[in-house]
């Protein structure tokens, strides 16, 4: 499953990662937010070789929620290489979700 998860360095999580890295941007207290909880489960049950979920609280990480400008909650970024490569923002249902990963994994 997503893990929260304490880091150094956001720049070198995404880097030293051989999958893309697919950010959950979250907060506690959005709704929304937590109805992307067990959507990231089926996600990650169905594409755990081929990516890895991290969950980022926009609330903690004031600063990297600012850099990469999430303006809504829950907004998910795909990286490849470190680099932001696609973006989405409200829920989505896991088959929907899949799907779509699939086409840029």
């Amino acid at each position: 499953m997503a893990t929260k998860k304490q880091f150094n360095s956001f720049e070198e999580m995404l880097s030293d990662s051989d999958v893309p890295v697919l950010v959950d941007f979250y907060a506690d207290w959005c709704g929304p937010c937590q109805m992307m909880v067990p959507i990231l489960e089926q996600v990650n049950a169905q594409m755990q070789d081929r990516l890895r979920i991290v969950k980022i609280d926009t609330e903690k990480y004031a600063e990297l929620a600012s850099q990469y400008q999430i303006h809504a909650l829950p907004t998910l970024v795909l990286f490849k290489q470190g680099q932001p490569v696609e973006r989405i923002e409200g829920v989505m249902q896991a088959p929907q979700l899949v799907q779509h990963l699939q086409t840029i994994i």
